[in-house]
């Protein structure tokens, strides 16, 4: 089952539920003492523990992980700017607590010693700025030490939601996230900063309608083939796209939609050199089609159009006339930035009754939908997929997915070997083989980015990247997980 994802609306929400109905304190006293726990279980008491108190609740919640290490036989130290400096009611007694019962305390970095493990209790979720002084030197000082550095909630520094990184921003080993797992920690800047993540619930419930997608999600999903089959039963895709000179593009989506299993599959080039004879030529199996026939094939279950489409008057023409098919269709790439030059097209396509799904990146949903720049990654993705009333990914570290009625997941598999050109053209012909085989099209979406993904990284352990992976053995590799499902 997918680890649920939630937003900070929907934490704060339940956080205030949570301490309405429970006696002071233990709300704070829980996470500390399960994060405490957690240490315990992971960490042997056999070097300083030094834990960095904030000026907030996370200040707080790391003042009694402190009390309870040193209980539990620990040497712990709470660094903490100002020790008599007011904080929030919860987090004071906190404070008090632990310096009462002994727990030594240090204004600044101690610069002779050595810790064997860091506690980040300083900002969690809260900060909204860049950390200020002396909170941006200890940042510091915790990305250069020589042990595991575990952050409390959020890394201070992180933004919970969107997963951006101020500067500086804590780099933890490990980051025990308290009542629901967060999306900033999946996505954007996020795995970069957060290490393992463990949540720890608190018996406390949180609604929301985000996941993260994990393998198991997928156990079942693919059916496996008989032997009485044709290729007639495994969908007819068709790739426009591959103007003069970025024929390549169409290609490579032509070709994963292939060794991703579609039945039949038509290649229909702008670029008048690339001729039926010379897809052929490259792959055989590939069926070469003009752009006005294959908008006529009737036999489409699928059409991906966008690679290399470019944005010529033609390419215009084209795209206006899939949005009017009666298939399932995958825009991509310039596609996607020719329907944001068109607004007028917006309504046509929230009109289509066949699926459609948008593959942008960043920029493309940018034009898309102006208004995505000041929005964090989920929201950006609802955005879009509400207003096309189409299904998105939008791509990135993290990808997003998301749907019109509200639910959305992040895909944390892959890296940063899938930012080399080709590897969109890719994942755009891998959801038009997996719409034309019958997956729906949240199946479809969910497992062509998550299968995409777990390429990469099997090409990554196998040693061909990240560095210098390219698209085409992406193909070969989604083929292979693909197939390992069967």
């Amino acid at each position: 089952m997918s680890t649920p994802l939630r937003t900070l609306t929907d934490i704060r929400a339940a956080e205030r539920l949570a301490l309405a109905a429970l006696p002071a304190q233990a709300l704070m006293q829980r996470a500390g003492q399960a994060a405490a726990a957690w240490i315990a279980a992971h960490f042997p008491a056999t070097g300083p523990v030094w834990v960095l108190a904030g000026p907030g609740n996370n200040g707080g919640d790391g003042w009694v992980v402190a009390q309870a290490l040193a209980q539990a036989g620990y040497d712990a130290l709470v660094l903490c700017a100002d020790p008599q400096a007011p904080l929030p009611p919860d987090a004071a007694w906190a404070r008090q607590r632990c310096l009462d019962t002994g727990v030594p305390a240090a204004r600044a970095w101690p610069g002779h010693a050595r810790p064997g493990l860091i506690v980040d209790a300083l900002f969690g979720i809260g900060l909204t700025r860049p950390p200020a002084a002396p909170y941006e030197d200890w940042i510091r000082h915790c990305n250069t030490a020589a042990c595991p550095v575990l952050s409390l909630d959020v890394p201070s520094g992180l933004q919970g939601d969107s997963g951006v990184a101020f500067e500086p921003a804590v780099r933890a080993t490990h980051t025990l996230t308290f009542l629901a797992d967060k999306p900033g920690l999946h996505t954007a800047d996020g795995p970069d900063y957060s290490g393992t993540v463990v949540v720890l619930v608190l018996d406390v419930p949180v609604p929301g309608r985000g996941a993260l997608l994990e393998p198991a999600d997928f156990a079942a999903l693919w059916p496996r083939r008989r032997r009485n089959t044709h290729k007639g039963q495994f969908g007819a895709v068709g790739v426009l796209g591959g103007s003069p000179g970025m024929a390549g593009a169409a290609l490579l989506a032509a070709e994963a939609a292939l060794k991703c299993g579609a039945g039949r599959v038509w290649l229909a080039p702008l670029d008048p050199a690339l001729s039926a004879a010379q897809v052929a030529l490259r792959c055989p199996e590939l069926m070469g089609a003009t752009p006005d026939a294959l908008l006529a094939q009737p036999a489409l279950t699928a059409l991906v159009i966008g690679p290399g489409l470019g944005q010529s008057p033609q390419a215009a023409a084209l795209l206006e006339q899939a949005l009017d098919l009666p298939c399932a269709l995958v825009l991509d790439a310039d596609a996607l930035n020719l329907l944001g030059g068109h607004p007028a097209w917006a309504d046509r396509v929230r009109a289509r009754g066949a699926p459609t799904l948008l593959t942008p990146h960043p920029a493309e949903a940018r034009r898309l939908l102006p208004e995505t720049a000041g929005m964090d990654r989920v929201s950006a993705a609802l955005a879009l997929a509400s207003r096309y009333r189409s299904l998105v990914v939008l791509k990135g570290c993290g990808s997003v997915l998301a749907e019109p009625e509200g639910d959305w997941w992040i895909n944390a598999s892959g890296n940063a070997g899938l930012s080399a050109p080709g590897m969109g053209d890719v994942l755009a012909g891998a959801l038009g083989a997996l719409l034309g085989q019958g997956l729906s099209p949240v199946q479809a979406l969910q497992l062509a980015v998550h299968a995409h993904g777990t390429a990469a990284d099997a090409c990554v352990a196998a040693g061909r990247g990240p560095l210098g992976l390219t698209a085409s053995e992406v193909t070969d590799a989604l083929r292979q997980q693909l197939n390992s499902r069967l």
